[in-house]
């Protein structure tokens, strides 16, 4: 019996034992039969009787109900892809193919054929936490939570080639990997960033490690989160402590003494979400009381850069956490919050698309800054698989990739 293949693609990541459940909105409808049990072996019977009907072929609809997969309504826009109890906190778009970066693994997905495949400590990864996928030297690069860089080898037989601190890494936690112009590598890590001069990752010599000791406080904080460069080659670096810029040999940082994000009175009566990592962390706990944050109870920090973007007209736009948006711009800061049409003030991604425009995920839903305003947020509600929105990539024809807690939605655009 042939199988469909967006069951044989249930059916194998059930198989794989992987939590990872693909669905398409409204796209089961009509698919081919699903595999039916094994029918017992016919008994003799004295006479000949007539054969009952066959059961009506099982469809890919009640296959997935069966495994116990919601399907919603199609409305004509959204279509999802649940990846269980895990973040996705990286995505990547590449000749077609999507990569997946969740709390569990890496998934590889083309959706041209439904081909899919998976990979995780089994495969070769060093850790299966994914905070970060892209193209380094032209191969897939895997920053992971504990378990170094990972460098696709072969896509065929999924081994890779592993970089961890023995070869110069500053740190197993990797959470941001930018390939400057002039063919550096900087790697963003919880022990501070490394610099590859020349992109030379197999010489040991080549690695420089960059601290807030050797930078003699350059670098506000060792929690680096972000990494970009912006037109005139600066490399900005995002941290637990602020806003970081290294250009000509130079440092320079930027903290909310100096205008990095809102104000607490501003913002303490719009943040719901209360998640205050000081509670959980002595590291965080630490930092709260170096950076004067201990009268505060709830979810805020605005030295704390979770994401960083630099967009072509060189604005370096900061997503803190709780204190909204922050733009550093000619100099000058500017921060925006729920007040200026944000819908959440904790800024998990920033992405800049194809035609330049400005992509901002939140606590609560997605929007984009176009023309001096914010767009109507995209939430749960609209189609999105939960509304917090950690990472986002341009597909193609017009179609966007979303990562959230619990899977992907792909969104097209009106």
């Amino acid at each position: 019996m042939k199988l469909d293949a967006r069951t044989l693609f249930l059916l194998v990541v059930v198989a794989l034992g992987v939590g990872v459940v693909a669905y398409r909105m409204g796209a089961e409808q009509g698919g081919g039969p699903a595999p039916q049990a094994t029918a017992p072996a016919p008994q003799p019977a004295p006479a000949p009787a007539a054969v009952p009907p066959a059961p009506a072929p099982e469809s890919a609809a009640a296959a997935h109900a069966r495994a116990g997969v919601e399907l919603p309504a199609d409305n004509g826009r959204f279509t999802r892809f649940r990846t269980g109890n895990r973040n996705v906190k990286a995505l990547l778009v590449d000749d077609g193919v999507v990569w997946v970066g969740t709390s569990g693994g890496v998934v590889r997905y083309d959706p041209r054929t439904e081909d899919t495949r998976f990979f995780d400590v089994r495969s070769g990864l060093l850790s299966n936490g994914i905070f970060y996928l892209g193209k380094l030297q032209g191969r897939l690069a895997v920053g992971t939570y504990g378990g170094g860089l990972s460098l696709l080898y072969d896509a065929e037989t999924g081994s890779w080639d592993n970089y961890n601190i023995q070869h110069g890494l500053a740190d197993a936690f990797v959470y941001d990997v930018l390939e400057a112009s002039n063919g550096d590598i900087w790697i963003a890590t919880w022990s501070g960033a490394n610099r590859v001069r020349g992109g030379r990752l197999d010489d040991r010599a080549a690695w420089d490690t960059f601290t807030v000791k050797n930078t003699q406080g350059g670098l506000p904080n060792d929690w680096v989160y972000g990494l970009d460069e912006g037109p005139d080659g600066s490399i900005w670096l995002a941290t637990e402590g602020g806003l970081a810029r290294f250009k000509d040999g130079a440092w320079q940082h930027w903290t909310h003494d100096d205008g990095l994000g809102a104000p607490y009175e501003k913002v303490k009566e719009q943040n719901p979400f209360q998640t205050d990592p000081a509670q959980v962390s002595a590291h965080h706990a630490r930092q709260k009381q170096e950076q004067g944050l201990t009268r505060v109870s709830g979810a805020y920090n605005p030295n704390y850069v979770i994401s960083m973007v630099v967009t072509p007209d060189g604005a370096v736009w900061c997503g803190t956490w709780g204190g909204g948006l922050a733009r550093l711009k000619d100099g000058q800061w500017t921060n925006f919050t729920m007040d200026e049409g944000l819908p959440g003030n904790h800024i998990f991604m920033l992405h800049v698309d194809r035609r330049g425009r400005l992509w901002v995920g939140t606590n609560n839903g997605l929007t984009r800054y176009e023309d001096g305003r914010f767009t109507p947020a995209i939430t749960q509600r609209d189609g999105l698989v939960t509304s917090n929105v950690f990472s986002m990539a341009d597909g193609e024809d017009g179609f966007y990739w979303i990562g959230t807690f619990g899977g992907v939605t792909r969104m097209k655009m009106e």
